[in-house]
């Protein structure tokens, strides 16, 4: 892989990139409301990490994440592009990132959860909302997570 002159693949933030991811999570809907004592509680219970840095500034411009058993399951989280940067293929480099992973490479499967608009992106990668007779369920305390805050 070519070195890009403008940006790093990181699996680790420093500092001042927590301040940028907490940025990046104000800016949307579904992460507003996280704190940083939330991330820094987050972070270390990470399996992996992918952080996409300015290389001139260090400045923390895209990310995702990945909880995993490394074999049977993946779950794909948080996977979001300061908005300032948005159509640069940084959400391409992301996914090819955690696709590509020799971490994830024995995995039976890879899953996230996306917003319909965004379906069409991750199926570049296989993704597909075919997942037989399972359907998501979830147990929140986050009114903002669910089919009620959408109505």
């Amino acid at each position: 892989m070519t070195k890009d002159p403008v940006f790093e693949v990181r699996d680790h933030l420093s500092s001042s990139q927590v301040d940028d991811l907490l940025r990046m999570y104000r800016s949307e809907w579904w992460s507003s409301d996280r704190s940083r004592a939330d991330v820094e509680r987050m972070l270390p219970a990470t399996d992996l990490l992918y952080a996409i840095v300015e290389r001139e500034s260090d400045v923390l411009v895209a990310f995702a994440r990945v909880l995993t058993d490394r074999r049977c399951l993946a779950v794909v989280l948080d996977v979001i592009v300061a908005a300032e940067h948005r159509g640069r293929g940084l959400g391409r480099l992301l996914v090819e990132g955690i696709c590509s992973d020799p971490a994830l490479r024995d995995v039976v499967s890879i899953e996230l959860v996306c917003q319909p608009e965004l379906m069409p992106f991750y199926r570049k990668w296989g993704f597909s909302e075919q997942v037989g007779r399972s359907r998501l369920m979830r147990r929140t305390a986050d009114p903002l997570l669910t089919d009620a805050a959408a109505g």
